[in-house]
């Protein structure tokens, strides 16, 4: 007598591109056998707005606001980083205080980004109260840029030469205050979720990316350092005083013994927030008096050549590369977005995982669609 046995056939199934948990119109095309996946394809493109386009047919100060509208969680670090590529081109000098400014900023909204990811993963991994945690924090952090200048998302704060408003003594108490209640309640984040039982074991272990791998696919920000790799632009390749500032740059630990899983991603990022906090006080305590900005000409024409400026965004090395024909528009605009980058290891690190795998691995990723679709 003949026995039948049961064939397994692998099946192709469609994440997105309106899935919760894939941070924006991201489309996943997985392939899988029965729960276990044997393929993962991200198809992106739903939200392309044109950005490098753009950017070369307005003037160089006009292109300011279209940076925030890149990665909107770290809008004020896209400002700084463009800001930076057009001063360094035109040889413009910006005030000391402008840039402590720049780095209270940029570090604060590091920190609100970090909250962002911290909720939303909660969420992904079946936790839905640290989203509101980390939206009480990060209120704060709101409320504090809009008594400063203005906004609570697309900020604008950094323009060439400077920035658009200074801090008063009643805005540098506030942030003083938001430290101290950042740091206070930090301990209350990681009993939560960090080292919550349920929690460590939907991340540990799960889409791990060894260092040499990490390197390979052009990794940065959280997702090389939570492969073990030390490399913060901030300290490797300095900007704005970042090299005069005593913080560390936290890497992966591997909590159950495997380094660069994406609890080792996540945890990099919530200690990050402890580093940041520091960095803004030393920027309080040490910023002199003086302008806000330098003194730029109303029609900006940049001398011809070319530049390439990176900075350490909440995601990772964010870059503008800029040439000018001497004119008042860029003759190109390139821009290097790390969630670009870091999502193209997607395929790599979820082959042999279970679909539930997925959600997790992509959202220790941290991308914003912003950038990824520029």
């Amino acid at each position: 007598m003949s026995v039948d046995y049961l064939h397994t056939h692998e099946i192709l199934v469609n994440m997105g591109p309106q899935h919760p948990s894939t941070h924006g119109v991201l489309r996943l095309v997985v392939k899988t056998d029965g729960e276990w996946v044997t393929e993962t394809q991200p198809y992106i493109g739903y939200l392309h707005r044109c950005a490098e386009k753009i950017g070369e047919s307005v003037e160089y100060p006009q292109f300011v606001p279209y940076t925030d509208r890149l990665d909107y969680l770290g809008a004020i670090n896209n400002n700084l980083c463009y800001c930076l590529a057009v001063e360094r081109l035109a040889g413009i000098e910006v005030p000391e205080r402008a840039t402590y400014l720049r780095v209270i900023g940029a570090e604060l909204n590091r920190i609100a980004s970090h909250l962002i990811s911290y909720g939303t993963f909660g969420m992904e991994t079946g936790a839905f109260t640290p989203f509101f945690y980390g939206f009480r924090e990060r209120e704060t952090i709101l409320s504090i840029f809009e008594k400063w200048f203005g906004a609570r998302l697309t900020y604008h704060l950094c323009r060439i030469g400077g920035v658009m408003a200074d801090i008063t003594p009643e805005i540098a108490q506030d942030i003083r205050d938001f430290i101290k209640t950042m740091r206070a309640v930090w301990d209350d984040y990681n009993t939560l979720l960090s080292f919550n039982e349920i929690f460590v074991r939907r991340t540990a272990d799960v889409g791990v990316i060894p260092p040499e791998m990490a390197i390979e696919y052009g990794l940065t920000g959280p997702c090389l350092r939570g492969s073990g790799v030390k490399w913060d632009l901030r300290k490797n390749d300095p900007y704005c005083f970042y090299d005069t500032f005593d913080f560390d740059i936290p890497v992966g630990e591997g909590l159950m013994g495997t380094v660069g899983d994406s609890w080792d991603r996540y945890w990099v990022r919530m200690r990050e927030i402890i580093e940041s906090t520091k960095i803004i006080e030393q920027a309080l305590d040490r910023m002199p008096e003086g302008a806000i900005r330098a003194k730029v000409p109303k029609i900006l024409k940049l001398p011809k050549g070319e530049v390439y400026v990176r900075c350490e965004n909440p995601r990772g090395e964010l870059g503008f590369y800029l040439v000018s024909d001497g004119g008042t528009k860029p003759y190109r605009l390139k821009i290097r977005a790390p969630s670009f980058c870091n999502l193209s290891i997607t395929n790599a690190i979820c082959k042999d995982c279970l679909l539930a795998d997925v959600i997790v691995i992509v959202g220790s990723i941290d991308i914003v669609l912003g950038e990824v679709d520029r």
